[in-house]
């Protein structure tokens, strides 16, 4: 059951929140007895942003400023991230997340979609638009994957740090993933501590660190659910694509890049040299631009 609540950011009790960085209006939608948070600023066409892990919807915010001038620009918040219910007994899956996103786009009665998909966002996201392609007419993709990484040298080393044992405290005592694994993934242009602080006070204790670890989780467990969306991502394999990519991203590398190039051939791709994982939160104009481009001009796709 659905219901959509508007109300000031007070009662959320946020009074760690930037709201000069943030300067949107709280909206919020009921799902199952838990509160989605999201924003929907600007009119026209419809794009809708999709965070990954430790983030949330703060992450576009200074994208969404440029393009809701033109554009309506809507973002969640992941139920267990940013600023909404982080329930203890919850179903934290990827697949739950992508669930909720389609329940969230059917309720708001969005169509046409401009889909903007980042980190887990991708699979979340890239999901949705598989089973329901339809209602998406173009996709952007911001250093994300779609397939399995079980072969990859690199993931089999992650693999051992994923099972430690160690791994679930490290997440639920010492926020590890916003306080130590965020900043490390950024290229050239830093996280400033007053930024950081934005995207760690939305787990300020053990009680609201549910989420992060279900995405590590994931990367154990789901290999082959991601191998299976890139199988069958013949239903959107036409469609415009745009990746914007970090180049100095120390976790999903240029090669990502180029098997999402492989994968769809009517895409154009803009490489940030000097971003890391976060190219919307390092270069928020250059993605902006692109953005802007691609909206103008995306049936004819160019590599950059």
């Amino acid at each position: 059951m659905f219901k959509i609540i508007t109300n000031a950011y007070s009662a959320l009790k946020t009074d760690w929140l930037d709201t000069g960085e943030y300067p949107f209006a709280p909206r919020n939608v009921d799902v199952d007895g838990h509160r989605l948070h999201y924003i929907d600023e600007g009119e026209g066409p419809v794009i809708l942003f999709v965070h990954g892990t430790p983030s949330w919807s703060f992450e576009y915010r200074n994208v969404i400023r440029e393009l809701r001038k033109k554009f309506r620009c809507i973002a969640p918040d992941h139920i267990g991230f940013g600023l909404s219910d982080k329930p203890k007994s919850y179903d934290y899956s990827t697949l739950q997340h992508s669930r909720t996103l389609e329940r969230f786009i059917q309720k708001l009665n969005l169509k046409d979609i401009t889909l903007v998909v980042h980190d887990f966002g991708g699979p979340i996201g890239l999901n949705y638009a598989i089973h329901h392609s339809q209602k998406v007419s173009k996709i952007i993709v911001l250093n994300s994957w779609l397939w399995s990484s079980e072969n990859d040298p690199e993931f089999k080393k992650l693999r051992r740090v994923l099972e430690s044992p160690l791994l679930p405290f490290l997440y639920r005592r010492l926020n590890f993933s916003p306080r130590f694994l965020l900043p490390r993934t950024f290229g050239d242009r830093k996280l400033s501590p007053r930024l950081r602080r934005q995207y760690t006070r939305p787990f300020a204790n053990a009680s609201q660190r549910h989420g992060p670890p279900a995405f590590a989780r994931s990367l154990l467990n789901d290999q082959a659910w991601f191998e299976g969306l890139w199988n069958k991502k013949k239903t959107i394999v036409n469609k415009p694509f745009l990746f914007i990519w970090g180049m100095k991203d120390p976790v999903i590398k240029p090669g990502h890049l180029e098997k999402f190039e492989s994968g769809f051939p009517n895409s154009r791709s803009v490489k940030l040299e000097s971003c890391g994982h976060f190219p919307q939160e390092e270069q928020p104009e250059a993605v902006a631009a692109a953005i802007l481009d691609f909206m103008s001009s995306s049936d004819n796709p160019v590599k950059s």
